[in-house]
């Protein structure tokens, strides 16, 4: 067997091509999953093979081929129903998602849209959170759990509180105002 030049055994073209051509396939069924992230679809091909640079060269394959994509990665993440913008970053930043690319994210993000995701995630748990001993502090810690800012939350509360009934419709506005 013939060796490269620091003692180990040196790979024959075949074998090699035929470890990219593996390692090709397995980040396409990867991806036909979920669409992943640079830095999953990275960590994932590095468990597949000790050759950093055959991952690397995968990589800009499958993104050369348009099959991974952050933008669209974190744009989807960003359109996603039901969570707040915290949410958002946090699941972003958490899949390795650049800080620059988080922020177009969340700049692109509707505050008004968010205040009626809100709303509507309130309006379905109404019933059961009107009945707790504080439904507004159950509501805001629901709601709070699902990213949502201050704002939106409370802004949500006063909405669904007054069409609805209950302990959040009785308080004035007053009390609310705690940003």
């Amino acid at each position: 067997m013939e060796r490269d030049g620091e003692g180990g055994p040196r790979q024959s073209e075949q074998e090699r091509q035929k470890a990219r051509d593996d390692l090709l396939a397995y980040a396409f069924r990867a991806l036909a999953g979920r669409a992943l992230t640079e830095a999953e679809l990275r960590t994932r091909l590095l468990r597949r093979t000790d050759d950093p640079a055959l991952a690397a060269e995968v990589l800009a394959r499958v993104q050369e081929l348009g099959y991974q994509n952050d933008e669209a990665v974190a744009r989807a993440e960003g359109q996603r129903g039901g969570v707040g913008g915290f949410r958002v970053r946090q699941t972003l930043k958490r899949r390795g998602v650049a800080e620059e690319l988080i922020e177009d994210t969340l700049a692109a993000r509707d505050p008004e849209a968010e205040r009626e995701a809100a709303v509507a995630l309130l309006e379905r748990r109404w019933t059961a959170l009107s009945r707790k001993r504080d439904p507004r502090a159950s509501a805001y810690a629901f709601l709070a759990r699902r990213g949502f800012g201050g704002s939106a939350i409370w802004a949500a509360i006063r909405e669904v509180g007054a069409r609805l009934g209950g302990a959040a419709g009785d308080v004035p506005d007053a009390e609310f105002e705690l940003e």
